[in-house]
């Protein structure tokens, strides 16, 4: 009986733990399951899509909420890196003797805007500081963009400050005048020494302005017929900022032309300017091969601006990285954009748009009838509505030699190359945020202003030492000390996948 009752009691036992398991099992295969799911659907960090036909090369890019500039090869592995005290102030470049030239955020807090920088910074190859350039003060700030001349002289940004009066005095109405007023200027900057510059070559926005408010001012005029000048009682009511009324985001060279192209983000246009003229006829409204100053020689995006056709007449919107593509690579000399989009009527997306300037016997930008200048429209655009492709701000586009164009949706910190059939052949997504390395948290692995390929014939690769190292410095490395990447498959997207030590 006693045999009896102590097998009942082990049948019971086993009874109760049977039924007692049955939920909890259900809850950890539950628990599981969501792991998996929630896995399978955050986003791919590092290298995320690779077929054939892409652009063989490097790509160098600096994460915004990093110190470190780093260059990656088309795996999406590390095999170099710069080190500096600042975040990116915001662009960078890789110069042809390996140098790496950079802007740095300099936390200037008397301007109020995005894109702050202030010290532009050039480290050679193995990472050493050799020159250092601050132009950061409470009247003037570098910002945004910098371009590397081939004289080694280097161009720059500068938001300056204009009082009241002065914004007055030119014409503002004064209904639209803050304490100040931010213009624009570009300079030409000669490095000397370890951490000077001379200042060679200015052109200023404040020089070439008109307006149609003030009767009594000598700028007065009819906006129209002027599409040199610029109005400086346009962008409040716009752009909506009443003191960064111009708000330029990138820089670039021609050096068959001799000309600049600048961005400016509020007016939603691209300005080309004479670079051959010194910088005493920079300031006026004629002289120079031209024939016009320092007045704008080509402008493009958005003709309301200077009260030319009608809202459907806009083509560019809140644009970044404008440039003329280089030498070597198909549409060469032709101007292309990263179009953000923000504020299309139709709604908002971005596009990457190539345009050809049209350009008459002398060598002038050709206006139509309606002074507005030609062409009407991109000859060449990409969108994708079917993946959203959108980014409000920042970003960049380029065309490479063998014809794909890689893109940087600076918003999401997603590189990726399409070819001539704008099929996407890479993509990579930026792994790195502020807390150190590689994350699967994507909110805190965005933002990137841009990034530049550049081919493996690049004169900057001939002797360099290009490996993927085992450690590096600094906690914001794609491949930090305290970890080891590798390579895996998640789901059906390659990753970059990380063992914590």
């Amino acid at each position: 009986m006693l045999q009896l009752n102590l097998a009942f009691c082990a049948t019971f036992r086993r009874t109760i733990s049977i039924a007692l398991m049955k939920p909890l099992l259900v809850l950890i295969i539950a628990f599981l399951l969501s792991l998996s799911y929630n896995a399978s659907s955050r986003p791919a960090l590092g290298l995320v899509h690779s077929d054939a036909g892409q652009q063989e090369g490097y790509v160098l890019f600096a994460p915004m909420s990093s110190t470190i500039t780093y260059l990656i090869d088309k795996q999406g592995k590390q095999v170099h890196s710069w080190q500096s005290k600042y975040s990116p102030g915001k662009s960078a470049y890789l110069l042809p003797d390996g140098s790496l030239l950079r802007t740095g955020n300099f936390g200037n807090v008397h301007f109020r805007m995005p894109g702050n920088g202030g010290i532009i910074e050039k480290y050679n190859w193995d990472g050493k500081l050799t020159w250092s350039y601050q132009l950061s003060d409470s009247l003037q700030c570098q910002h945004h963009d910098i371009y590397p001349l081939p004289n080694g002289n280097v161009l720059a940004i500068v938001c300056e400050v204009k009082t009241a009066a002065e914004a007055i005095a030119a014409g503002r109405d004064p209904l639209h005048v803050d304490k100040n007023l931010y213009s624009e200027k570009i300079v030409e900057i000669k490095p000397e020494g370890k951490s000077s510059g001379k200042i060679v070559w200015e052109w200023k926005a404040w020089d070439h302005l008109i307006q149609d408010f003030d009767p009594s001012k000598a700028n007065y005029g009819v906006v129209s017929k002027h599409p040199e000048l610029m109005d400086i009682n346009f962008a409040y009511s716009e752009a909506g900022d009443e003191t960064d009324w111009l708000h330029f985001n990138s820089i670039a060279y021609n050096p068959e032309l001799n000309q600049i192209m600048v961005s400016s983000f509020n007016l939603s246009e691209i300005w080309v300017i004479d670079h051959a003229v010194p910088t005493s006829v920079a300031a006026l409204h004629s002289g120079g091969k031209t024939g016009k100053g320092g007045d704008l020689l080509f402008r493009w995006g958005n003709p309301l601006v200077y009260k030319s056709g009608i809202s459907d007449d806009q083509r560019l919107f809140g644009q970044h990285n404008a440039h003329w593509i280089e030498k070597g690579s198909p549409d060469a000399g032709k101007i292309i954009v990263f179009n953000n989009g923000f504020g299309r009527m139709e709604g908002n997306y971005s596009s990457v748009d190539i345009i050809a300037p049209v350009i008459d016997a002398k060598g002038n930008y050709e206006l139509e009838s309606g002074k507005s200048f030609l062409p009407k429209k991109a000859e060449w655009s990409y969108s994708n509505p079917e993946t959203a492709f959108y980014s409000k701000t920042i970003s960049s586009a380029q065309r490479l030699p063998n014809g794909n164009t890689m893109i940087c949706n600076g918003n999401s910190g997603q590189f990726f190359e399409i070819n001539k059939d704008k099929k996407i052949v890479w993509e990579y997504q930026n792994p790195v945020c502020n807390e150190g390395g590689i994350t699967q948290d994507r909110s805190l692995c965005q933002y990137v202003f841009r990034c530049g390929l550049y081919p493996t014939n690049y004169a900057a690769f001939g002797q360099k030492r290009l490996i993927t190292p085992s450690t590096s410095t600094g906690q914001n490395a794609v491949s930090p000390p305290t970890q080891t990447t590798t390579v895996g498959s998640f789901g059906n997207r390659s990753v970059g996948s990380q063992t914590q030590k």
